[in-house]
């Protein structure tokens, strides 16, 4: 058998499959059909507070991937099923529990799916011999690996930004395994949108981060607000987040595709129960930081570290406005994370209840942080006159 005729991607292909992925296809490593569109998107900062996208060198790797293995000639691009169950709407819909994006609920997927490209390619190693050169990625390295799937035939890119595919709707994972190799190029045409005149995503949108030219503003995106941004959410967003921790689901939720999703056959992504869904937010508030490491160990969360994640939990919070989730606030007014306490303040706010007006006078009076006196003498404000104005929150914090 020739080392690199059609038969080593049908090998590859049934390989794939036996490792648990749902799709393999091969593209030239060419630069992505849609680099410039890209390259416009970051020249109109869309990607917020990700600085890295648009990096000198993240850029050079993206027009030409020769910078990220020299001599690569082929990807594979791979996709992985991780949608699981259908919890009951009475579960999500809970305004005391915080919802996670479902492609979080079990196993860290960098890891699950890294483990199976790296298994890929030792397979194809052992066919073509020791002259292979390979590198893997899932979702971390300069690559457009949306628009590499696409030309593979994979999906079509939604109004949602999102890679649809028509037999198996949106929740799937991709990964790419460059090779040095000239496999034969898959057959498969690139799929044109189907989307049609529907905007269900766009109409449903709560911070209305898409448009209709299928771009994401990152900016305004609850997955960007409650993983990327490293700092504190815009106060006019908060409100418009619900009870998004982690994620989120919503466009593609309401995709018409989705009634094609299939439940994946890799368990690791299964929940363990309905905590790992929609967990409690005041047990959530209370973490420390071994408790939140512990209870993450696994899982993508934990990249988010304690901080940030609090910050989301205290916003969900706030969302829910229950006077009894006072008690379990106040001792994260004294939390050693300023972002933490800040967003704690202005849950008080929102709750505003006469024990809550007083928490917050009370620290307000031993904060030292800045941003955090804003945020709580902005928080009183909303619960008492609205006279309020940007002078008078200027003096209190000076």
């Amino acid at each position: 058998m020739a080392r690199h005729d059609a038969d080593i991607v049908r090998q590859l292909q049934e390989e794939a499959r036996r490792l648990g992925l749902d799709m393999l296809s091969v593209v030239p490593a060419d630069p992505a059909p849609h680099l410039a569109a890209y390259e416009q998107w970051v020249a109109g900062n869309f990607q917020g507070e990700m600085s890295y996208l648009a990096r000198p060198d993240r850029l050079r790797r993206r027009r030409d991937l020769r910078a990220i293995l020299p001599d690569v000639q082929r990807i594979i691009v791979v996709v992985l099923n991780y949608y699981t169950v259908s919890p009951p709407l009475s579960l999500l819909r809970d305004p005391s529990r915080g919802r996670i994006s479902n492609y979080a609920w079990g196993n860290d997927y960098h890891e699950v799916l890294l483990d199976k490209l790296e298994r890929l390619g030792r397979f194809l190693k052992h066919r073509v011999g020791e002259s292979l050169h390979s590198k893997a990625y899932v979702d971390t390295g300069a690559i457009l690996e949306r628009d590499h799937a696409w030309l593979a035939g994979l999906g079509f890119v939604g109004k949602n930004s999102c890679l649809i595919n028509p037999r198996l709707g949106s929740y799937f994972f991709l990964g790419e395994l460059l090779v040095n190799v000239p496999l034969p190029v898959s057959k498969h045409l690139p799929l044109p949108n189907r989307c049609g005149r529907c905007r269900r995503c766009l109409d449903a949108c709560p911070t209305g981060a898409l448009t209709e030219e299928r771009w994401l503003d990152s900016r305004r995106c609850i997955s960007y607000l409650t993983i990327e941004l490293k700092g504190p959410i815009p106060r006019e967003l908060r409100p418009l987040m619900g009870n998004w921790i982690y994620g989120c689901d919503i466009c593609q939720e309401v995709c018409p595709w989705q009634r094609f999703k299939q439940p994946t056959a890799e368990r690791a992504f299964y929940p363990a129960n309905d905590d790992q869904i929609a967990p409690s937010l005041l047990k959530l508030i209370s973490l420390d930081a071994n408790d939140f490491r512990q209870r993450y160990l696994n899982s993508p969360i934990l990249r988010l570290k304690r901080g940030r994640f609090l910050r989301n939990v205290a916003v969900a919070i706030g969302n829910w406005g229950n006077p009894e989730a006072i008690p379990a606030l106040l001792p994260r007014l004294e939390d050693q994370e300023s972002l933490v306490r800040g967003h704690v303040a202005w849950a008080l706010g929102r709750i505003g209840t006469a024990a809550a007006r007083q928490a917050l006078r009370t620290h307000l009076s031993r904060e030292k942080d800045a941003w955090v006196r804003k945020e709580i003498v902005l928080a009183l404000s909303t619960t008492q006159a609205k006279s309020h104005s940007t002078d008078r929150v200027d003096r209190v914090i000076s």
